[in-house]
């Protein structure tokens, strides 16, 4: 019952931030997902509804450089590292962060470090 309650109150937060965040071609949104054994990362363009980047642990080139890894910590940070690369490729400097309903502690932090490091701005 207590997961139950804890995904609705995350739900509740995600729909309150959303109303406020929303991403334009200029400014695109770095939306965040993550589950108990991997963390996904979009960017998405809001008006004309699409997503531009994507990355996650699942993809193998990073799958293959996660096993080598630590924590879920460090592959949240490797994951970072890679949409910011792939964004960099579409001529993408800055983004609008949406940690949907998460902490930004632990992984979300993680990933957000490794995108600003390789030049991610938001």
């Amino acid at each position: 019952m207590i997961t139950k309650n804890k995904s609705l109150a995350r739900h509740k937060i995600k729909v309150h931030v959303r109303k406020k965040i929303s991403g334009t071609a200029e400014r695109p949104r770095l939306c965040v997902y993550r589950s108990l054994n991997h963390i996904y990362a979009q960017i998405i363009d809001d008006v004309a509804g699409a997503t531009l980047v994507h990355s996650s642990t699942l993809e193998k080139e990073i799958a293959d450089i996660a096993k080598s890894a630590k924590g879920m910590s460090e592959r949240a940070k490797i994951v970072g590292k890679d949409i910011a690369t792939k964004a960099k490729e579409k001529n993408i400097t800055s983004v609008v962060f949406d940690r949907s309903g998460y902490l930004f502690h632990g992984n979300v932090k993680a990933l957000a470090d490794g995108a600003r490091e390789n030049g991610l701005k938001f």
